[in-house]
């Protein structure tokens, strides 16, 4: 029976508190994206109830209805005309959703948002930094030479003027001009201001008179939050005269109005106010990691993986940017994080050695791999977190870890970079290996002794066997049970769903695929002629030609396209063996496809897989592994 899309929308529309209690709504090629003002209204086991709606799922501010490819835009018509709600995009749904969040949460939020993006250059200029240092050290002659002087010229950089990256990454975050919000970083670091790190007692910046104010000649070196402040302001005043500026006068007025008032309350208020708050944050991080006999990095080595679940954790960049620019010149937050990122790599890995379930080692076994580099949201999220007692085993290992690298003074050059990488970047290569063995050691250990694979409810069937092969497929394809994952993200891992050698997504001879516009993943180049699912879940569309399907599951949607522009062919040569609504199991035959006919017919025959929703999840990381 056809769904009746009016009622489907009602019932939604009367489990989520009505209209009024809608923020926003957009959907998106299978879901239904709602942003509520009031989550006590809602009656989520009603709303799972609902006809139409098969699945249902919270991120990031968003309650997100999965109703289906061709179904979701009807129901969404339906959803308007009965709520008065008014159509909205994604990209306005993110922007209500994150408007949602309470204030502490945004305000934690924003220095991640604006330190991410500076991050490459952050790492690259650390990691020179440490081997820069490291080869001054072990070769005398080259710390006098030519090579060291321009090295370190061109590894302190993005320190030395660190206010301006953060300057015009802020601006992108507020919404502002962000060749304005450069100005505003240069300006905190003008030639003309005295460098703070000269100064001195007996070596004192002068003194601007302006009658009302007096200015001090003295820049910003290694602080940020003033600087992120300042643009803050920057572009709240831009905003504010962009509406008010007669358009004749708004390109040279509104651009001046904004730089002196900027200016103006950056050095006599933002400036020498938050930069002594800043010098006290940072003190008080010090204090925490260097002279409480280790306490207080045992207690932020157990706290860390907490705000990796929570998405916050970027909010020590600040922190860790201050430390490097400071006075210390040394990042000793950095060893805590390694040490709760690699506590969670042992757990991980305790977990894919332990486990029999071949699904759930291929997922494990990359995810540590990923977590030993630093990459921790695919463990935790995908193995970790989701049986709980392994991320409680790596939080302990992380806590032991991060109290061992306190004691024994590590630091290093640069932020953005944990585990193995770090060894780049740390100020004692053996200590810090020891601190990595200890956490991870320890994670493992408990992690094996405590976590049991749960055994699953009746026996497990194996995948099916492909089915007889119809005149639409010349040759018999063989059996094939998917081991390797090729795509990974926090909400799961994507395993290979047909035989054939993996090739990167620009590699797929499509624009459209290769571009990325329909999602981040992978090309492969068959050697057999059988589609799998690569994860248990739902189809959720079927092309007309039976070449393509998609596939949804824990808020991943997958598209599998065999070849390119097979829609040509309008079906022959492909045997789509489910339909839209089926329950895949992971190894389960999707399509049969006969490589010979799409050969003859002039086409690639190249599979794309393709995760559609890739900028909705975190994480991910695509290739073969």
């Amino acid at each position: 029976m056809a769904l009746n899309y009016r009622k489907c929308a009602e019932e939604i529309a009367a489990n989520i508190g009505g209209g009024s209690n809608v923020i926003s709504a957009a959907h998106c090629a299978t879901r239904l994206r709602l942003v509520i003002a009031d989550n006590s209204k809602l009656n989520k086991a009603a709303l799972e109830e609902v006809d139409g709606v098969k699945g249902m799922f919270e991120s990031n501010g968003q309650l997100q209805l999965i109703i289906g490819t061709g179904t979701v835009n009807k129901v969404y018509d339906e959803f308007l005309a009965v709520t008065g709600v008014s159509a909205a995009s994604k990209d306005d749904v993110k922007k209500a959703a994150a408007s949602q969040m309470p204030l502490w949460k945004k305000i934690l939020k924003t220095p991640g948002d604006v330190f991410v993006p500076i991050l490459p250059a952050i790492v690259a200029s650390g990691l020179m930094m440490g081997l820069v240092e490291a080869l001054a050290k072990a070769i005398p002659s080259f710390a006098a030479s030519g090579w060291f002087g321009f090295l370190d010229m061109v590894a302190n950089t993005a320190f030395a003027l660190l206010p301006v990256l953060v300057a015009v990454s802020a601006a992108r975050v507020f919404g502002g001009n962000i060749f304005l919000g450069a100005v505003i970083g240069i300006m905190m670091v003008h030639p003309s201001l005295m460098n703070a790190w000269t100064v001195t007692p007996t070596n004192q910046p002068g003194v601007w008179d302006l009658g009302i104010f007096r200015i001090s000649q003295v820049g910003y070196q290694g602080h940020v939050i003033p600087v992120i402040l300042a643009v803050l302001l920057m572009c709240t005043v831009e905003k504010w005269l962009h509406k008010r500026v007669p358009e004749m006068i708004d390109l040279f007025v509104t651009p001046l109005v904004t730089v002196l008032v900027t200016a103006f309350a950056t050095f006599v208020v933002i400036g020498p106010i938050f930069s002594v708050l800043e010098n006290y944050v940072l003190q008080g991080a010090e204090w925490l990691v260097t002279s409480t006999g280790g306490i207080g990095a045992l207690i932020m080595g157990a706290l860390y993986p907490w705000t990796v679940v929570m998405g916050l954790h970027h909010m020590y960049n600040v922190i860790e940017a201050g430390m490097l620019s400071g006075a210390l010149g040394l990042n000793i937050w950095m060893p805590i994080a390694s040490a709760a990122n690699f506590a969670q790599f042992g757990a991980c890995l305790a977990v894919a050695i332990k486990c029999r379930n071949a699904k759930l080692k291929s997922v494990a076994l990359p995810s540590s791999l990923s977590a030993s580099l630093g990459i921790t949201e695919p463990a935790i999220f995908g193995v970790n977190f989701r049986f709980m007692k392994p991320f409680i085993a790596g939080v302990i290992g992380g806590a032991v870890g991060a109290l061992f690298g306190s004691l024994t003074g590590l630091g290093a050059t640069t932020y953005g970079v944990t585990g193995i990488p770090g060894l780049l970047a740390i100020n004692n290569v053996p200590v810090y290996v020891v601190e990595l063995l200890i956490s991870a050691g320890i994670a493992f250990a408990i992690t094996t002794v405590i976590w049991k694979e749960e055994a699953p409810e009746g026996a497990q069937a194996a995948p099916a066997a492909a089915p007889a092969v119809s005149a639409a497929s010349s040759a018999e394809p063989t059996a094939y049970v998917p081991t390797v994952s090729v795509i990974r993200c926090a909400a799961g891992s994507v395993l290979q769903p047909v035989k054939g050698n993996v090739i990167a997504r620009e590699s797929i001879p499509d624009e459209t695929f290769a571009s990325g516009v329909l999602g981040d993943g992978v090309g492969i180049e068959p050697t057999d002629e059988l589609v799998v699912a690569p994860f248990d879940g739902t189809i959720s569309s079927v092309a007309e030609s039976q070449h393509a399907v998609g596939i949804e599951a824990n808020g991943m949607e997958m598209l599998i396209h065999v070849g390119v522009d097979t829609v040509n062919m309008k079906g022959d040569g492909f045997t789509c063996l489910v339909k839209e609504g089926d329950a895949v199991k992971a190894g389960q035959p999707l399509i049969k496809f006969d490589r010979a006919k799409i050969k003859a017919a002039g086409y690639s025959d190249t599979v794309a897989v393709l995760l559609t929703n890739s900028d909705d999840l975190e994480g991910v990381e695509c290739g073969a592994k």
